[in-house]
């Protein structure tokens, strides 16, 4: 699964310990881990032209990384000196050795809040820690943050949750840069854990690969390597019925838009037919903006019943500019009585928050809701206040709505109901603007048509909604990000075909 598993504080350390019972000696994974704290802060001084750095370390084995570091970092030539939180002579075990070596040849002091440096390298806190940093700490991270030095942390920036992407109290680091082990963890990724981390990289340190067979991770970094398998890739010798026909219910005559925006995604990324089903009042607006995409009169849910006895329709997407009420709720029972894969969305979301129960008992593994919080919200009420995290409100969600959930945000979370999860971390700022949320809609359609599993078809098209959205850049809207998607599948790899 290349580098994509995602491990919670606890499973990282069943690696570490998995490593050393399984031979590799617990003070090599430290040395290592240095290592490349040293290797990454060369990378930072020499890109800033700086000489000076600052270590601070705290009282565990995040302490132990950063004497290593320094110690490395001493031998290349650079004033390095230690700042440490509490008296390194009580520290213990493996941190207290490699303390040792590092007093053998550098200097330590207590840390302050008067840190005058080119680069600060923080190794006080990893990931493990489950408390507020006391108060003097505290101070010095504001002090700290406040500096605009460039920092470069061990692990995760000191008074993060590793598990939680959140701040354990009122401060913590800010780095530029962090650098962690063998695995990111879903603090990394979740926001704001994403934007306190700056730019994360991952460094092996030795820990063998089949210790994941042991843990079995349920989480992951969405990216192609999750996917890219059964990514749909065409035959050479299919044809336009092969690659699937979805189906966009459109809205009224003034609310056509999000359903076009949500066809041209699912026809872009793939689906070998699109037809807009659209209600008679519509119709002659929808005619005048199309051209690939065809168009089916649909006036109520006994035509879509009708539409739907077509087995060729077999990806559904419900909810952009659909409308909210009875009608809509009567749209989205019949579509759940056919064998159409659904993508449910928006406004066929919002028609049923007084009857959440009864949608979710028309739920199953063929379907994908894609709601923003305030939707999800209103669907599963106090879920995300109560619940840890997002990824763990996402997961309760998908439990509870017995289908794949993809929640989202700056911080996409995809959940399926046996508690696999992917958190998709490649979204620019600039792609919140009106219709973004539609054309993803039809991406999920769109490869959903083309047989592509439920789980696997939202964290695609999520990830390439992302990607797409970076390639265009600034100044970005709704329409150009399906444009955008044959640029990125090829250079992604994505565009081979079959024999």
């Amino acid at each position: 699964m290349s580098d994509l598993e995602l491990l919670t504080v606890a499973e990282m350390g069943e690696a570490d310990r998995l490593a050393v019972e399984g031979g590799v000696p617990s003070l090599t994974l430290m040395e290592e881990a240095g290592k490349h704290v040293a290797n990454l802060v060369v990378e930072e001084a020499e890109l800033r032209l700086q000489t000076d750095i600052a270590v601070l370390c705290g009282p565990g084995n995040n302490g132990g990384d950063g004497y290593v570091a320094a110690r490395l970092l001493k031998g290349m030539g650079y004033n390095v000196w230690v700042e440490s939180y509490g008296d390194p002579t009580q520290l213990k075990g493996d941190a207290f050795e490699m303390y040792r070596r590092w007093d053998n040849v550098g200097d330590t002091r207590l840390i302050s809040a008067e840190i005058s440096a080119g680069i600060v390298v923080d190794a006080l806190f990893g990931a493990g820690l489950s408390r507020p940093l006391e108060h003097d700490l505290k101070t010095i991270v504001e002090a700290l943050n406040a500096s605009g030095l460039p920092v470069v942390a061990v692990d995760v920036p000191s008074g993060l949750s590793g598990d939680l992407g959140k701040s354990l109290g009122e401060a913590c680091v800010r780095a530029t840069s962090t650098l962690t082990f063998w695995r990111k963890k879903p603090g990394h990724l979740l926001m704001p854990g994403l934007r306190y981390c700056g730019k994360t990289y991952v460094c092996n340190i030795g820990i063998p690969e089949q210790v994941l067979q042991v843990i079995r991770p349920k989480s992951f970094e969405n990216g192609p390597d999750l996917w890219s398998t059964i990514f749909p890739r065409p035959k050479r010798s299919g044809h336009k019925y092969t690659r699937g026909h979805a189906v966009v219910l459109s809205g009224p005559a003034h609310a056509t838009g999000a359903a076009r925006l949500a066809a041209r995604g699912a026809l872009r990324i793939g689906a070998g037919l699109v037809t807009i089903a659209s209600p008679p009042d519509a119709l002659r607006v929808n005619a005048a903006h199309l051209t690939a995409i065809m168009i089916q009169p649909c006036e109520n849910a006994c035509k879509l019943a009708a539409l739907l006895e077509d087995k060729r329709f077999n990806a559904v997407a419900l909810g952009p500019g659909l409308g909210v009420g009875p009608a809509t709720k009567n749209l989205v029972t019949e579509a759940l009585s056919s064998t159409a894969s659904l993508v449910i969305d928006a406004d066929a979301l919002t028609s049923f928050d007084a009857d959440r129960e009864e949608l979710f008992a028309m739920l199953g593994d063929h379907v994908v809701i894609t709601p923003h919080e305030g939707e999800f919200e209103r669907l599963f009420p106090g879920l995300l206040k109560s619940a840890q995290s997002r990824l763990e409100a996402a997961r309760a969600a998908s439990v509870q709505a017995k289908c794949i959930v993809l929640l989202k945000g700056p911080d996409t979370i995809i959940a399926a109901p046996n508690g696999r999860t992917a958190i998709n971390a490649n979204a620019p700022p600039w792609l919140a603007t009106a219709g973004s949320g539609d054309v993803l809609a039809g991406f999920v359609t769109g490869l959903l048509a083309q047989g592509m599993p439920t789980f696997e078809a939202a964290a695609a098209a999520a990830w390439l909604h992302g990607e797409a959205a970076t390639l265009f850049g600034m100044g970005l809207i709704a329409e150009d990000l399906p444009e955008m998607i044959p640029d990125v599948i090829q250079k992604t790899g994505l565009s081979t075909w079959q024999v």
